[in-house]
This record gives C-alpha cells, structure tokens and sequence, in this order.
C-alpha cells in the first residue's frame, strides 16, 4: 500500500514539476525577448525542412512566430532544405543547414566581395544558433504532414493566454531551449534538437564543458533502451542533485542487454544513458564544425550520388567519440569527419528529472493531451462553438482555432484543430481532425467519422479540390501488407476482401517491393460530397459491397500518401489559415463588442484579424465604429477608463496613432476618477475641493466670519513610522486592478540601524502661514492658503504637504485663522527604495496634522486618509505602502472592491522563534540603483486595462501566493517563504521585464547558492531588496562576501521587525 502511495505521489509531483517548469521556461522565452540586454536569446534560429516547399511553409511560421512575440525581431530565422529534396540524413543536413546560415551571414556582411567565406566563419563562430531538424515526411504522424510535425498544436497552459494563438509543440521547444542559451555565455555555439520531441527539464541548469560537444542524456530502464540510442559516459566529472557531467566513452545503438554490461552501460541502479537527440557544440569545437560545413557541398554532393546518408546520431557525433574512430573511419566520408572534428571530445549531461515527450504518433500525441499532461491542457481556444443544448461536444474534447455548427456531435478526448465543421456531422472519440473544412451545404449526407480515426484536407498544387484524407489512429504508414499493416485500424486483407479491392487497385500490376499504406493510391481526388461518402464506404460505414462505391472509387484519380506530401500546396495552407485565424479572431472581438463587456485582450485579436489580406483593417473600422454605442450603452457597468483604452487599441490597429494619442490622455482621466469614486466615498465634499475654487476675498470672508477666535496655545506633535517590505502581493493593491477585483499584500513594518526612518514634526506658531521644510534643506513659505489647489505640478517637492492640508480639512476648515504652522519632514532613507517611502511620510504628515487638531488619527481614519491623497497627488499609488508602515509587525491585507474601497488587515501573531529566526536569515540590502516606480506603473496599467491575460493571470498568483506565505509564517517555514519570495519575483518580471537590470540580476546570482528567496521590494527596478539564506550561518557567509565584494556597491542595513 505505502509502495502504490508513493508512486501516486510521485505522478502528482512530476505533473506539478512539469507545471511549474513549462511556466518557467515559458517565462523566460518572453523574458528574453522584451529584454534581451538582461537575457540573451538566439542570434539564429535554423530549421531542416525536407523540400523547398516546406521551407516555404516553415519561413511562413517562422515569421509568424516572430509576429507573435516567440521570436526575437532582431533573431535570424531560416528554414533550409536538403539538397534536391533529396534525404541526405540528419548529419549531413546539420552540415547543409550550417553552410546555408553561412552563406545568410556572408551575404549580410559582403554581398559582392568573393572573400566573404573566412569573414563569415568568423561571425558565425561568435553566434549562438538553435537547429531543429524538422524535415522528414512524417509517415507516423501523416495528418501532420501539411503543417509539419514540428508544427502540430500543443494547448498546454493554452489557458493562460486565451486570446493569444495556440500553442505549437514548436513554441514549446522555444520555450525550453530559450533557458538553455545562457549555458554558451559569450562564447559562439549551437544547440541542435529534434522536431518530434518536447524535452522538459530544466535547461536554465545546464552546464557545458567549454570548446567541446556535449550530449543531453537521462537515465531510462533497459527495455525502452532496446529501441534508442544509448550513450556509454565515464566516470562523474561533476554533479548536483539535478545532473551530472561526463566524458562520453562510447555509443550504442538500439543495444541489447548483452551488449550493455559488456560495455559497462548500466548504472549503478540498473538503468542506463537515453540518447535524447539534444546535442550542444560550443568554443573551439564549434568553430571546427562551421569550418567544416561551410566547405561541406562536395561531401554532400558525394552523398547524392552514392545514394547514401550521413546521420547525425550515428556519423557525425562519432567522430568526437574516439572509441567509435575506427567504425565511422569506414562508413562514407567517415574519415573525413575524423579527421576535420576528432580532435574533440564529447560529454554527456545527464538530466536525472528529464521527462521525455515524444510526439512519433498519432496515438502518443492524443496520449499528450489526454493522459499525463491533461491537465495543463486548453481543451477551448480560439474557437466558436454552439451551446450545449445545440450540439454534443464532449467537455474533454479539444477544440482549437476551430468553427463549429450547430447539430456536431465531438467524442471523449478527441482533437479538432484549424477546422470548419457544419451540422449532421458525427466525430466519435479518440478522433483527430486538421484543417477540415465541411461545407455548410451538406445536408443530402450524414458524415461521420468513426472512433480512433483521423481525418484531414490537402490542398494539392495545380489541383482546385482540396483532399480528404483519413486512416485509423493506431495504423502505422509504414508497415507492409504481407506483416501487420492496417488501414482505418483493419487488417489489410479484410479491408481488400470487404470492399473488393484489388491489391493492383492500390500498387499496380508491377507494384513496389513493399506494399503498405503510405503508398497505396487509395485516397480519391472527387468532388467534396463524393469523397466524404468514399470516405465512408473505405472506413467501413457503408454497404460494404457497393459496386456503385466500388466503381466510383475504382475510375477516379487517386493518390497515395506519398504522393500527398511531394504534392502538397504549401501557400494555400498559409493563406487559408491566416484567413480562418482572421475570421475567428473577428468573431470572438465582434461578440465580445456586441455582447459582452469588452472582457477579452482586442489588442492582441486584431493582430490576428490584420494578417487577413484586404479586409482585415475593414474589420476593424467597423469594431471601431461601434465604441461609442457601447460606451454609451453600457455606461453605468462598463469602467470608462476600459472603453477609452479598447477604442485606443483600434484606432492603432486602423492605423490612426495620431488621434489614439490625442484619446490617451482620456484613459489616464478615466482611471483617475474611478479611483476617486471608489477612495473619497463616504469624505467631506471639501475633499475634492480646493480654496482656490473660490475667490481669494470669500475665501477670506467665510475665514474671518465661521471661525471662533482662540488664544494662542503652542503645541508641537511628531510622529515617526517604519518602512515596510513586502513579500508578496504587490500590485494587486494598485488601481485600475484594486477597484475592480480583489487584491491582497504580505508585508512588514521594520526599522533600519535601530530607528523608524521616516517622520514629520509640526509645530503651531503665532505669525500666520505655513512653513514647509524638508530634509533636503528645500523650505516654502505659505501665505495665501488659496495657493494650496489640485492638480499639483509634479515637479512640485511640497505637493505631499500640501495635499495633506487639503485631506485633513485644516484650510477648509479654518483652523489656521490666527495662527500658523512648521511643518518639518524627513526620511532617512535612500531616494528611489522601493520602501513605501512617499506613502508612509504621507502617513506622518496626516497623522500628525490631525493630532494638532485634535482629529481622528486612528490608524484605519489615516490609512483612508492617504489613499484620497495619493489619489490627489495624481501618483497613482497602491494601498499597500501606507498599511505597511502604519500597522506594526507582519500583515496579511486583503482588499475588497466597490464603493467604497473596503480594506481589511489581519496582523500575524508571530513566535519569538519566527522573529529570531526570520531577523538572522533576512537581509536587508539597498542595491545602489535608483528605481522609477512611475514608469513601470504606466506600463502595468495598459496591459491591465488591454485585458493582457497572461498580465492578469500574474497578479490572480500573486494574490494567492500571499495567502499561501501567511500560511507559511504562520507554521515557521520560511524555506516555503523564500519558494514564493522567488515565484513572485518572477511574476514581477513578468509584468514588466525592466523591474530588474543586468547589475540586480547579477547580484542575485551572486546570492543564489547562500538563498532560498530574493526579490526587490516594491514595483521593482532598483532600490532594496530582500535576501532570504538558506539557514543562519549562509545568511552569515553572504553578508560577509557581500561587504566584501567591491564589484557591488551595495550597503546591508540592520533591521529589526517594528512592533
């Protein structure tokens, strides 16, 4: 029972892992790719493709990755076919693709200079390339064939960006390979994967040997070994718990038992090395390679002749493995490969947690999506389908960029992809359909496809029908009819005997040697309605003996899967999916306009809708037109600030960025007010009002007339506050997102070198006016309170006093008849901290104005209180920074939106042993950079109010994960603290890539190994940040090389929690 247990555990745990690490690596391809300063991407990104035709097809999806924000702009892209559409084997097309990306650089540099060979070698020597080969024919996956397999839809964590596009198995690799690129550092290299396989591990770990080959391995049981690759690796070099290095002594191809223990290929736990076709060539070795490929053209052309080919797995890394010398010496151009790259040694990387997703299947891609990894599967994306009561759509079927007809009947776990499907059509379970497109007018047939099938269109060159073309999910192309080949998941010979088909029908008199699916001419080019009933009668839901089906199918031209893939119309494809990505895209944006409330990202849809040719920005005129009907519909629900920003959004996709800036300043006004509607609820009218609103004599008169004249009594009040850091939760207390959904903080109020830092002394003097002095020796005088008004300047250094005097009801309220007042503040702290620092001084002065006046000055009445004035300040703060100071010690705050804005605190009762503890392993540091808080702010709140879902997803987490860390300070767990402390720093960078700097990033590296958490504090960008040690003495040895260390300039305070 406990050994059953464990392995339940262990599923649960690998699918989270694979969670957490595609989110990982998804975040750090979109990190490289907004800022690529601080983390490097591809200089090239290179795939094999098998014809020029399929390059085409491959450069379309190239560039449309780029479009999308996969790739970098600046990133070279290229897809390069084997010679002649000739197979010349993944070794020798590693070769061709390296020339072609040379010649790419050679024309780039000297484009009419013939001595541009040498000048390009030395470029590319410098560049950092990814390879996938991605050619080949696909005969496992046929229906995959038209797109490429590389190509095939993914939807994992699809619903973390629902109006992005669907995820591709290739977005994936990108995505894992993007975390592998920081292992080359400066040093010129390339990483070659396969288009079949999605390998999830870690690569931000990966370490490489320098100017050497390496191979990435994981350690499988023997049995699956029987059917791969296997690499023989020396004795550990170097290890951690999450991999180890070695040098490669030998390598085994689909080895049996034997053959391993006799080269001592398995393990000490029984298991051995899993060649997984990601190989890495860096430094010197890498150089002797672009050598070699960029004269490479006579060996290719040596292998075109002899028919012969070269493989990558099997040649060309054999010759960086001196045991294998002697074999490859004696295969073609073997010893040329020894001689030109055997200088060279080979080592393995083994990923112990390596979890390999092979895609060489119909069956493994469906197993994909609907068995380990299900759950991180959109199963709706980009798709229109009917209501429940129209339709029978399985709620496990994945529909993706797809229409749907009333009257369609999906089963369990099938996949529909790129498709139109009409009414009356039944798709059983299992099922894969691909760029189907049934027409509407259907209804002298009743299609159906049965279970465990897939079914597919082909557009062919020259030809206007599109083909439809089907087999069964298990059937595999390439296994011959006289052994256990199958068409629709049936015997060969029952499908010839059930239908009376002749073996001639389908190979001819004088077939070919081997007779199987992928080249029986089985597949009829008729007219639509025709070849969906054919289709029918060959899977076998006909009159099995039909002469009439017979007949038809019989005289019609027909074409076999082979032919299929020489024929394919690669441009069709392109244009068609563009249109019917366009098409839906245009749909959702015009339901979400007519219908809804403007919920869904029509930034990101009208890029979509824009790739259709003509018509496209005809579209969005019209959504544009319709705007001010829904703003003015919807007016009482529909937050202004969101319509403004939607009708931005089209005019910039209309192309009218002159009138979207002249609009903006309205967005900004927007969010203004119904930040104002939600914080001032409940205050005196006075409070949105200033003395300059009347004139300065009836300003005087009420002054002189409602005021009761006192003697003078000098008082003089100061209050000190704390600073807060926070751990979590940030951003979700800023508006837009604070008055529209819920948000919550993790905090803490602390002290720095033994004393609160920020404080305000006010003292009444006789003489009448205000004087306001700060630690910056900048000093006013007052004298006409009818001075004090909003909107303030914002380069105004004494805005803060001045909106104090407004909150508090001092000028309004004419206390200062009479008498007058020194306001001192200060705030010994560094300029730009990420501290709370302008929230919490304007918490002194409130507290401090309403102690002179005898006001309410309890904490919940201030922190209200400095809401209304951030808001009239116009910095368009949070609430975050004022209840950090304000409420000693640690807090979880939870705010809830509405009018009004409803903020709740629940202070955590922490144990002298957590306060111990957390004060040892804590360190404060302030960075030396100075952040701009405003800036990024900006930047936040246009991706809120565009919808940006992965923006809104980000912030969702981090409201949870304050949760989950009050949970944890809770318990005394402050390892699970510095788990979150670390996830939400990623979310952070995530919302915007410039809350850190290439100085930050190093820093954290540098405290990495001594940490089990890091982030700054605040929005980010500079100022403090937090370094929680694994343990005491780490926290110790950490602060010690930090003071120590002169490449950072950074000062480590001492700090205690404020109780």
């Amino acid at each position: 029972m406990e050994r059953e247990r464990g392995k339940r555990w262990w599923r649960v745990k690998q699918k989270e892992d694979l969670v957490s690490l595609l989110r990982k690596s998804w975040y750090h391809l979109r990190l490289s790719i907004r800022h690529p300063s601080r983390v490097p991407t591809w200089d090239a990104i290179v795939l094999t493709a098998a014809s020029p035709e399929q390059a085409q097809l491959y450069n379309w999806q190239l560039e449309r990755a780029k479009r999308m924000g996969r790739i970098s702009s600046t990133t070279v892209t290229l897809a390069v076919p084997d010679p002649l559409g000739c197979r010349i084997g993944s070794g020798a097309a590693t070769l061709n693709a390296i020339h072609a990306l040379a010649l790419h650089y050679r024309h780039s540099i000297s484009p009419t200079n013939g001595n541009g060979s040498d000048d390009a070698v030395s470029v590319l020597e410098k560049k950092h390339i990814l390879l996938l080969h991605a050619g080949g024919d696909s005969k496992r996956v046929p229906w995959a064939n038209p797109m490429g397999k590389v190509f095939l839809p993914l939807p994992y964590l699809a619903a973390d960006d629902p109006d992005g596009p669907v995820p591709l198995l290739f977005d994936h690799i990108l995505a894992i390979a993007s975390c592998a690129r920081q292992a080359f550092g400066n040093e010129g290299g390339m990483l070659t994967m396969t288009g079949d396989v999605l390998p999830c591990f870690d690569a931000s770990l990966v370490s490489l040997p320098m100017d050497t080959s390496c191979i990435i391995t994981v350690p499988i049981t023997l049995d699956v070994a029987a059917n791969h690759g296997v690499i023989v690796a020396a004795e550990t070099e170097h290890s951690t718990q999450n991999y180890s290095v070695s040098l490669v002594d030998n390598l085994l191809q689909k080895p049996s038992v034997d053959e391993l223990v006799k080269s001592k290929a398995i393990l000490a736990d029984g298991r051995t090395l899993l060649d997984t076709g990601i190989i890495t060539v860096r430094g010197k070795a890498w150089l002797e390679l672009v050598t070699l490929a960029s004269s490479c053209q006579q060996m290719i052309s040596e292998l075109l002749k002899s028919k012969h080919e070269m493989s990558l797995y099997e040649d060309l890394v054999a010759a960086w493995v001196p045991a294998k010398h002697e074999w490859l010496r004696k295969r073609p151009l073997g010893e040329e490969l020894v001689n030109k790259l055997g200088n060279r040694k080979m080592f393995s990387y083994c990923a112990y947690d390596l979890l390999f997703l092979h895609f060489g299947t119909s069956n493994e891609v469906l197993d994909h999506l609907s068995g380990f990894g299900s759950e991180l599967v959109g199963r709706r994306h980009l798709c229109s389908i009917p209501a429940t009561t129209a339709s029978d759509i399985t709620a496990s079927a994945i529909i993706l960029s797809s229409k749907i007809a009333p009257g369609v009947s999906i089963g369990e776990d099938s996949l529909i992809y790129d498709s139109s499907i009409s009414g009356e059509i039944h798709i059983g379970s299992l099922c894969i359909a691909v760029g189907v497109n049934i027409p509407l007018d259907n209804n002298s047939i009743k299609f159906m496809l049965p279970d465990r099938h897939c079914l597919w269109e082909v557009p062919l060159i020259g030809n206007r029908e599109r083909v439809l073309v089907y087999c069964g999910l298990h059937d595999n192309p390439k296994s011959s009819l006289s052994k256990d080949g199958t068409f629709c998941g049936k015997p060969w010979k029952k499908i010839l005997h059930d239908l009376g088909i002749e073996e001639s029908d389908l190979w001819g008199s004088a077939g070919p040697d081997e007779k199987y699916l992928w080249n029986s001419k089985i597949f009829p080019i008729l007219p639509y309605v025709q070849m969906m009933k054919v289709a029918m009668w060959l899977m076998g839901l006909a009159n099995e003996k039909c002469e009439s089906m017979l007949t038809l199918w019989r005289y019609s031209r027909r074409i076999s899967l082979e032919e299929l893939h020489r024929s394919i119309d690669f441009s069709t494809i392109c244009i068609d999916s563009s249109n019917h990505q366009a098409d839906l895209a245009a749909g959702i944006a015009n339901a979400c306009i007519s219908y809804g409330m403007l919920g869904r990202n029509l930034s990101q849809l009208c890029k979509e809708i824009l790739q259709k040719e003509g018509s496209g920005i005809e579209t969005c005129k019209d959504f544009l037109a319709m705007c001010p009907i829904v703003r003015e519909q919807n007016s009482n629900i529909l937050p202004k600030s969101r319509a403004y920003q939607v009708q931005v959004d089209l005019l910039r996709a209309c192309n009218e960025e002159e009138t979207a800036c002249e609009l903006e300043p309205k967005v900004w006004a927007a969010v203004a007010n119904e930040t104002a509607s939600a914080v001032r609820y409940g205050f005196k009218e006075h409070l949105s009002e200033s003395p300059g609103s009347h004139s300065g004599q009836e300003f005087q008169n009420n002054n002189h007339n409602s005021c009761i004249h006192r003697s003078f009594h000098p008082r003089k009040v100061k209050v000190e506050l704390p600073v807060r850091v926070d751990f979590v939760g940030g951003w979700s207390d800023t508006p837009p997102w604070s008055i529209e959904r819920a948000g919550c903080v993790l905090n803490m109020a602390i002290s720095l070198e033994g004393s609160s830092p920020i404080g305000t002394i006010i003292e009444t003097t006789k003489t009448e006016g205000i004087l306001i002095t700060d630690d910056a020796d900048n000093q006013l005088f007052v004298e006409d309170y009818t001075s004090i008004c909003a909107p303030f300047d914002g380069d105004d250094p004494f805005r803060l006093v001045k909106s104090a005097l407004l909150v508090t009801g001092i000028i309004h309220d004419n206390i200062l008849v009479d008498m007058g007042m020194h306001i001192k503040t200060w705030a010994n702290v560094p300029r730009g901290s990420g501290l709370g620092t302008s929230s919490i001084l304007a918490a002194t002065v409130v507290k401090c104005l309403l102690q002179i006046i005898d006001g309410d000055d309890s904490t919940e009445n201030v922190a209200r209180l400095v809401l209304v004035l951030e808001q009239l300040m116009g910095t368009g703060g949070g609430w975050q920074d004022q209840i950090g100071g304000l409420y000693p010690g640690i807090k979880c705050t939870s705010s809830f939106p509405g009018i009004p804005l409803r903020l709740q605190v629940f202070p955590l009762l922490a144990s002298p042993q957590l306060i111990s503890e957390l004060q040892q392993r804590l360190l404060v540091v302030f960075t030396g950079q100075v952040r701009l808080a405003h800036k990024v702010l900006q930047k936040v709140v246009i991706r809120y109010l565009r919808r940006d879902n992965l923006l809104v997803s980000s912030i969702k987490r981090l409201v949870e994960l304050a949760k989950i860390g009050r949970e944890a300070l809770m318990n005394c767990d402050l390892d699970e603290l510095g788990d979150i402390m670390l996830e939400a720093w990623r979310l952070h960078q995530e919302l915007d890539p410039y809350c850190s700097n290439e100085y930050v990033d190093s820093l954290f590296s540098f405290a990495s190994p001594y940490c089990c958490g890091y982030k700054l504090v605040g929005a980010g960008g500079g100022g403090f940040a937090l370094l929680l040690a694994k343990d005491i003495q780490c926290a110790k040895e950490l602060r010690h090389r930090l003071e120590h260390e002169k490449h950072f300039d950074v000062k480590i305070y001492d700090w205690q929690i404020f109780l």
